[in-house]
């Protein structure tokens, strides 16, 4: 008897909490989520998604030619993969050494070292900078004294040059130059007699 009743009841008992507020929100809720979850979004709305994911990323991308020492000694590197590399490029090794491109051979580019060599070993990583070796010139180099790349040693501060030049360029011929008119003396008789030097000449200097 008790469970014929229950079983009369049971429907009466879902109908009336179907029926209830509560049920009608959850119910409305469930079926939002559900249409939210299987609905495509609109063109436009990916296009706008896609443009912001690509506009946020970096763009700029720093791509280097680089190369690895087969061999190091007395100054002079061999260094194989600059494939593109040119005559009298400065490089720079992992070491942070600076070099100057000399001899491109089919396999392998000879480099002259600008520094230490022993801070290179076999192995290490070269990378080409793109720019031919040059050097600050003008009226602001009088007094001073440089190295080899024309970086100031005399702790006075940086040249302000305002131009730079070449290091490796061709020296003019005899005749393009100006006559010598004036001798230097250096100060030592037997250069002085001997071996005279004119002022701005370096050829009258023999074996020079």
């Amino acid at each position: 008897m008790l469970r014929s009743l229950t079983r009369a009841a049971r429907p009466a008992a879902i109908a009336l909490a179907r029926s209830s507020p509560v049920a009608r929100a959850n119910v409305g809720a469930f079926s939002a989520i559900r249409n939210y979850a299987t609905a495509k979004p609109a063109t436009s709305e990916v296009t706008s998604i896609l443009e912001d994911r690509i506009n946020g990323l970096n763009s700029s991308v720093d791509i280097q030619e680089t190369g690895r020492v087969l061999s190091i000694g007395d100054g002079i590197a061999r260094v194989y993969g600059l494939k593109n590399c040119q005559a009298e490029e400065m490089v720079e090794f992992s070491s942070g050494v600076k070099g100057m491109a000399m001899n491109l051979e089919a396999d392998n580019v000879g480099i002259v070292v600008f520094g230490n060599d022993r801070l290179i070993r076999e192995g290490d990583t070269v990378k080409r900078t793109g720019n031919i070796v040059d050097l600050p010139v003008g009226e602001a180099l009088l007094g001073r004294v440089i190295d080899a790349l024309g970086n100031p040693i005399d702790g006075k501060g940086p040249i302000a040059a305002s131009e730079r030049r070449r290091a490796q360029v061709k020296a003019p011929g005899i005749l393009p130059r100006e006559s010598v008119r004036e001798p230097m003396l250096t100060g030592i008789k037997c250069i002085d007699s001997m071996v005279p030097v004119g002022r701005g000449q370096r050829e009258l200097i023999i074996g020079d």
